[in-house]
C-alpha cells in the first residue's frame, strides 16, 4: 500500500471509530502540511516533454565567486540563463520555471550549481525547498513560440526582469551531446533554519539526472535581455557574449540529493 493510501485508510478507519487524533505513526506518513490538504503529495516526479531553453553566456567572473559557497569553485567566465516549461510532472502538474545556473567544480567534478529559480506553481516550490535542495521562488515565467522564435521571459510581479529570444530549431544536436548537456551534476545549498535563527541545516547537496529520453534537441542564434529587480537581480551578472543556446525537448525524472558538504560539522 503506497503512503497517500494509508493515510486516506486511516482517516476512513478514525471516522468509522468515532474519532480520534492524529498519532505519531500517522505524523511520520503525511507528506507535508496541512494536515488535510498537503502542500504536495509522496510520489516519484516524472515529467514529460519537459522544454529547456537554454543560453549560456559570458559574464564577470568576479560576479560569479561572489555567490558560490565554498567549496565549489568557479572554473570560468560562463553562466546559464534557463526556462523550463513542464506541462506534465507527475504530481505537481503544469508549470514552466525560469533560473541562472553557474558551472563549477567539486572535488575535480565538473558540475552546475543552482543560483535561483523562478517559477509559478506552488507545490513544486514547496516540495523543492522542503523534499530537495533547490531554489525556489515566485516567478511568472513564460515558454512560447512566437511565429518563428522561441521566446522565454520571466516577470517578478508585475515586473518583466528577462527576455530571451532564440531562432527556431535551425540546427540538430546529437542525441548523446544533448543528455549530456542537461544532465551534469547539480550542486544546491540546502538551508534551514532554527527557532532562533541559527542554522539547523546547512548544506551542499549534489544530485543528478539519470533517468531520460531525450526527444528532440537543437542549436541555433539567441538574444538575452536582463532588466535590473532588488528581488529578482538576474541582471548582475550582465550579458558580455553569448556562448551557445539551446532548445531541447525531453522526458526525465530527478534525481535524489545526497549530501557532499556539510557546513556545521566541518
Amino acid at each position: 500500500m503506497n503512503p497517500l493510501d494509508k493515510v486516506y485508510k486511516v482517516r476512513v478507519d478514525r471516522e468509522n471509530q468515532g474519532g480520534s487524533c492524529v498519532n505519531k505513526k500517522e505524523l511520520f506518513d503525511m507528506a507535508s502540511t496541512p494536515v488535510n490538504a498537503p502542500t504536495y503529495s509522496k510520489v516519484d516526479v516524472h515529467f514529460r516533454n519537459r522544454e529547456f531553453l537554454n543560453i549560456v553566456y559570458r559574464t564577470d567572473i568576479e560576479k560569479l565567486k561572489a555567490v558560490v559557497p565554498e567549496p565549489l569553485k568557479v572554473t570560468s567566465d560562463l553562466i546559464k540563463f534557463e526556462v523550463i516549461d513542464m506541462p506534465d510532472s507527475t504530481g505537481l502538474g503544469s508549470y514552466t520555471e525560469c533560473g541562472q545556473v553557474i558551472p563549477v567544480e567539486y572535488n575535480g567534478e565538473q558540475g552546475e550549481y543552482y543560483l535561483a529559480m523562478y517559477l509559478n506553481n506552488q507545490p513544486a516550490i514547496a516540495l523543492g525547498r522542503e523534499l530537495s535542495t533547490f531554489p525556489k521562488k515566485y516567478g511568472e515565467p513564460r515558454l512560447y513560440v512566437d511565429n518563428d522564435t522561441l521566446v522565454g521571459t520571466l516577470d517578478y510581479h508585475s515586473l518583466r526582469v528577462a527576455q530571451a529570444t532564440m531562432t527556431y530549431k535551425y540546427h540538430p544536436i546529437e542525441e548523446a551531446e544533448a543528455k549530456e548537456l542537461i544532465t551534469k551534476p547539480s550542486f544546491m545549498l540546502k538551508q534551514l533554519p532554527n527557532y532562533d535563527g541559527t542554522p539547523r541545516i546547512l548544506e551542499m547537496t549534489r544530485s543528478q539526472i539519470t533517468d531520460i529520453q531525450i526527444k528532440e534537441a537543437f542549436r541555433g542564434d539567441a538574444r538575452l535581455q536582463l532588466f535590473e529587480h532588488v528581488n529578482a537581480p538576474l541582471a548582475d551578472f550582465p550579458v558580455k557574449e553569448i556562448v551557445d543556446a539551446q532548445h531541447i525537448l525531453a522526458d526525465l525524472g530527478l534525481g535524489k540529493p545526497e549530501v557532499v558538504h556539510d557546513y556545521l560539522n566541518e
